[in-house]
């Protein structure tokens, strides 16, 4: 099979992210109709990929992509077979993202390069195009892995700085879909509140994000203990909906293509959230 030949799904400038377990129908619907243009499954979903299906099940033309299934929980011969599944009933809106997560996740955690080109390679012999996958990518190494053999990159608790270096690696025709954390309350500490433990547990105290933080000039005393008022209004957009509105627009600027509202507090219903950002950015 080509791999280059299938065109990869066309995201909009706007989406968002959610755990897999928590975008019932109603709020699929609901983020489709506010105007978004991907739905994003974090939280690892399965090699079956249902959860997606779902939800594309219960949509009508918004695309659906995993953020990200993970190449040490999901075998890569099965998310190939889901990927032509899902591809068969819903044709042109699934987007693959997949990642090697981080170290303190697995035991099993071993040169997580070398694990991702193994696994795109597995990817690639069960026929899954390079248009159709990203990676989740922070630093270097992996974003220029991901414009060589994917369609581009979706990095995780970053910065629009960090998106402006990212685009200069990944060249200026792939896909760059930046996550952003936001809390739509106009008080800061209140909003600081809701944001930081999100941040701090876990990604304050694993190293491929504190690494990447530091390569971003935030030091070791702003990423410790619980992280500084600096840095968690750097990784959490609030104020109303036009001022998250500017701060998502900065990743534009730095060159995303696409970027993913990710509402907090995660356990809230979001749509609302959704609603105003949506208005106030499209």
């Amino acid at each position: 099979m080509d791999m280059t030949i299938t065109v990869t799904p066309e995201l909009g400038t706007i989406g968002i992210w959610r755990h897999y377990s928590g975008i019932p129908p109603e709020l699929a619907h609901t983020i489709e109709g506010a105007g978004y243009g991907a739905i994003w499954l974090g939280g690892s979903p399965p090699a079956n990929l249902a959860s997606a299906e779902e939800v594309l099940d219960a949509t009508e033309s918004i695309v659906v992509a995993t953020g990200i299934v993970n190449i040490w929980s999901a075998d890569a011969p099965e998310v190939a077979e889901s990927f032509h599944r899902i591809e068969k009933k819903h044709p042109g809106r699934f987007l693959l993202g997949v990642g090697a997560g981080h170290p303190e996740a697995t035991q099993e955690y071993k040169k997580p390069y070398e694990a991702l080109v193994d696994y795109l390679d597995a990817l690639d012999e069960g026929g899954v195009p390079i248009g159709r996958r990203v990676l989740a990518a922070l630093g270097p190494k992996v974003l220029k892995l991901s414009a060589d053999r994917t369609a581009g990159a979706h990095p995780y608790l970053t910065t629009p700085e960090h998106t402006a270096e990212a685009r200069a690696i990944l060249g200026p025709d792939k896909v760059l879909a930046p996550e952003h954390k936001v809390v739509l309350d106009t008080d800061p500490k209140r909003a600081r509140d809701i944001g930081r433990p999100p941040v701090n547990n876990p990604y304050l105290h694993l190293r491929n994000y504190t690494n990447n933080l530091e390569r971003l000039g935030y030091s070791k005393e702003e990423i410790g203990d619980g992280g500084s008022d600096r840095l968690i209004d750097a990784l959490v957009a609030h104020g109303n909906a036009a001022a998250i509105a500017q701060r998502l627009g900065q990743h534009i600027d730095a060159g995303a293509s696409h970027v993913i509202v990710h509402a907090l507090p995660d356990q809230a219903d979001p749509s609302e959230v959704y609603r105003e950002i949506a208005a106030a950015f499209l």
